[in-house]
């Protein structure tokens, strides 16, 4: 019976070595293939060329890559690019490069499906499939970069954890990657570029303080009152608010880095004078920012945008607070590729 061939990116270079001195050969090769791997991205043993055709077969016989391949590429009018993104194992996920004047930025998945169930969210209809690897995370990254390069003539600059899934409920492999990601024998990306999406979990926030993370943290907040954010995102009867701003206090007393708040203005759900008020009071509590983002609708009529005067006087009240606040057009739309969007619909 033939025994199923390992992985191996879930290998450590350490691993690498000790392989190939098992094997009779050089520990430096493991070295080699590490570099291969992670910095040069490469897919295959064939493509490693400065090792010798015996210790590619080698490879072949006891490993397995497990790459990712971008399985449709759709292309909007903005110059927004969405990936479906075809596992090893069939499932999909997707993916999203965002180009402005300035920047190239990769919107990453780390869950295929996701855990939590945000009404506003085309991902939250999907049933949560598995967690992504982190080697699955990174080639979403590398995939991008190219994309940035081949469309846009330049490479990659930010990435953002806002594709499809939970990071923080995936979080050792959302870490993992990110340390890919910024290592110098990886894509050697600054952490101060990428950031870290989460609807909320308040143990697990504080669980990235204390490992002294140096990417930026992003909030999906919606709401600063509690039932109102419940009825928008059912999962936060059981990680509220006051929770939230302990664990957010907790983190910026750690890190010193400075939260921005996801927020969505709805009609008739979020659009009241209380509303913003809430929302001016619970930025008091650390530094932040506040990113109001317009809606992307989903097919029903739950959601709708906010008239723009609600939208200006959540601007109006958040700078005489001197909070700040930007808006976020949303880019992708007629590809589905908008915040909130994304769901597998091929």
């Amino acid at each position: 019976m033939q025994t199923q061939k390992k992985d191996i990116r879930a290998l450590s270079k350490e691993e690498l070595r000790e392989f190939f001195v098992n094997i009779g050969d050089k520990a430096f090769r493991g070295d080699q293939v590490y570099e291969w791997l992670w910095k040069k991205g490469i897919h295959d043993f064939e493509g490693m060329t400065n090792l010798s055709k015996e210790t590619r077969a080698q490879l072949e016989s006891h490993f397995v890559i497990n790459h990712i391949q971008v399985d449709s590429l759709q292309k909007s009018n903005d110059g927004t690019i969405k990936n479906a993104v075809k596992l090893h194992d069939g499932l999909i996920v997707e993916s999203v490069l965002i180009p402005t004047k300035s920047r190239t930025t990769a919107c990453v998945s780390s869950q295929v499906g996701c855990s939590l169930d945000c009404k506003f969210c085309a991902t939250a209809r999907l049933k949560r499939m598995r967690n992504l690897n982190p080697d699955e995370i990174y080639d979403q990254v590398v995939a991008i970069d190219k994309e940035s390069r081949l469309y846009h003539d330049r490479p990659l600059s930010n990435i953002v954890f806002m594709g499809m899934g939970e990071p923080l409920m995936n979080y050792k492999n959302v870490l993992a990657s990110i340390d890919k990601i910024t290592n110098e024998e990886g894509l050697g990306m600054s952490p101060k570029r990428i950031t870290v999406s989460t609807s909320g979990v308040p143990k697990m926030i504080k669980k990235m303080a204390d490992d002294e993370v140096k990417f930026k943290l992003a909030v999906s907040l919606h709401s600063a009152i509690q039932e109102t954010r419940e009825t928008i995102m059912p999962f936060a009867k059981n990680f509220t608010l006051p929770a939230l701003r302990e664990s957010l206090e907790y983190w910026y007393a750690k890190t010193k880095s400075k939260i921005t708040y996801e927020y969505v203005v709805w009609k008739g759900i979020n659009d009241r004078k209380e509303d913003i008020e809430a929302l001016v009071q619970f930025c008091k509590y650390v530094p932040c920012k506040v990113n109001l983002i317009e809606y992307n609708p989903i097919d029903d009529g739950d959601f709708q945008q906010a008239e723009d005067d609600a939208v200006d006087n959540y601007i109006s009240r958040l700078e005489a607070n001197r909070i700040p606040v930007t808006v976020r057009r949303s880019r992708g739309k007629d590809i589905d590729a908008a915040c909130g969007q994304l769901a597998n619909k091929q």
